[in-house]
């Protein structure tokens, strides 16, 4: 897990105030469930850790983890050792905690450059998917166990690019938000649920180098060494707070979900566009940001460091001035063109500007949020188009809002924000808890979000309606 793999580019708020249940049992867990099958593992993580020592604001001892409990495992790059760690690691008992490093900040696209696996009885293992891209076997003897992930919405899609698509999960990180926590990365939840803190030094590196320095596989070890034990506590919690159906029908839907589509329009998420707003100048970010996505594809590089999004969106707008530019476009006066890997693309930058400035008026994109599209208007619009909308979105965010506080749930946890906009939007007619109900089903809701919300929504909207 990487920092492009957290909050960033993969963002997403946390929960409530903090669950405490958990701390009581780390020693056991550690000691008695470390994938060595051994007894006394645990001894040696605490062994091996107590130079990093300290105390959490509680004032509970932390413990950094160092080491790997049995040393650092050879990284498997041979179809003969693949074999022999599948075997082992189908060999062991209980759930498999997994994770995979990609380089997403340093080269194009998303696959997996190392994954690391670990269960009980198997001990860790370290797979270079670039030299082993085939783990079907993998898949084939662990599909139908359960896996661990952190956040593994991120993960999966490259796990099952080279043949892992587990079945049956459990989401540490969407256990902490159930929960209520109120940070929920990785280091954070073991730290405050376990008492152990992992080092931090190389969650941004570039895991596509080879070969890997010992110390990074010592850290991608260690991402593993102790979920488990993590999985056990919030599971716990989450049966303490009867919220194990709520986990349970999301990780089923993660686990269950089709590979994402595409994004339409990839272009628009282009940072600082909001402040280009002439069509052709529009036109000038799609043609800069897809020339530079063709370039990094070919050159295996993140678009990001072969040219910037403010370049692309400077450019834009100075093709915007008054009186519109003519000539060579002056791309020169723009730092973000005279970057390492910028500077040797110029003549592209300048066709690709200069393809923007011929087209047609009717082959200019729209400005963003003004093309049609399926759903509802952008929030702010509602007050001016459709007030009675507008009260009823207003009364079914305070609604959802009231509920994230009592079961200590984030709201897009509770309900995902689009399909409330689209309820408030249109709702039911009558709008009573077996519509709404049946439409958050529709939409997407699990169950026990369209139980959970589903009355107090319909109030809301009555209340909305006689306001």
């Amino acid at each position: 897990m990487t920092a492009a793999d957290t909050p960033g580019e993969h963002e997403s708020p946390a929960g409530a105030d903090q669950a405490g249940a958990g701390e009581a049992m780390a020693g056991e867990a550690i000691a008695d469930e470390t994938g060595t099958g051994e007894a006394g593992s645990g001894e040696a993580i605490a062994d091996e850790a107590v130079a990093g020592e300290a105390g959490d604001e509680s004032g509970r001892e932390v413990i950094d983890l160092l080491e790997p409990a049995d040393g650092l495992p050879p990284v498997i790059a041979a179809a003969q050792d693949l074999a022999a760690a599948v075997a082992r690691l189908a060999a062991g008992s209980g759930p498999v905690a997994v994770d995979a490093e990609r380089a997403s900040g340093y080269r194009y696209g998303q696959r997996a450059y190392l994954v690391q696996l670990r269960r009980a009885g198997a001990g860790t293992v370290l797979i270079d998917p670039i030299a082993c891209p085939d783990l079907s076997g993998l898949g084939a003897a662990l599909g139908d166990v359960e896996a661990v992930l952190h956040a593994a919405s991120q993960d999966l899609p490259c796990l099952a690019e080279i043949g892992y698509q587990p079945r049956e999960l459990f989401d540490t990180e969407l256990a902490g938000r159930l929960l209520g926590y109120p940070r929920v990365a990785l280091g954070t939840m073991l730290e405050e649920v376990l008492g152990f803190r992992l080092a931090k030094e190389h969650s941004a590196a570039d895991w596509s180098v080879r070969p890997l320095p010992a110390e990074m596989l010592k850290y991608a070890a260690l991402d593993v060494e102790v979920l488990t034990e993590l999985r056990d506590a919030l599971a716990d919690q989450l049966r303490e707070q009867g919220k194990t159906e709520w986990a349970r029908q999301e990780f089923a839907a993660i686990a269950a979900a089709p590979p994402p589509q595409p994004r339409a329009d990839p272009w628009r998420r282009t940072s600082g566009i909001h402040r280009v707003r002439t069509r052709r100048a529009l036109a000038v970010v799609r043609e800069l940001w897809q020339t530079r996505d063709e370039i990094a594809r070919d050159a295996d590089l993140s678009p990001r460091r072969v040219l910037s999004d403010q370049a692309i969106v400077d450019a834009a707008r100075a093709e915007a001035a008054k009186p519109p530019p003519t000539g060579r476009p002056q791309l020169e006066r723009i730092s973000g063109f005279h970057a390492r890997y910028a500077r040797k693309y110029s003549d592209r930058w300048a066709a690709a500007v200069l393809r923007a400035r011929q087209l047609d008026e009717t082959e200019l994109p729209e400005v963003a949020g003004a093309a049609a599209a399926p759903g509802p208007p952008p929030a702010h619009r509602w007050a001016e188009r459709d007030p009675a909308a507008a009260a009823r979105l207003a009364a079914a965010r305070e609604a959802v809002g009231a509920l994230s506080t009592e079961h200590r749930v984030p709201v897009e946890n509770l309900l995902p924000p689009d399909a409330l906009r689209r309820l408030a939007w249109e709702p039911p007619t009558p709008a009573t808890t077996e519509t709404i109900t049946a439409a958050l089903t529709a939409s997407g809701a699990r169950p026990w979000q369209a139980e959970l919300t589903a009355g107090p929504l319909a109030a809301a909207f009555a209340a909305a309606a006689v306001a």
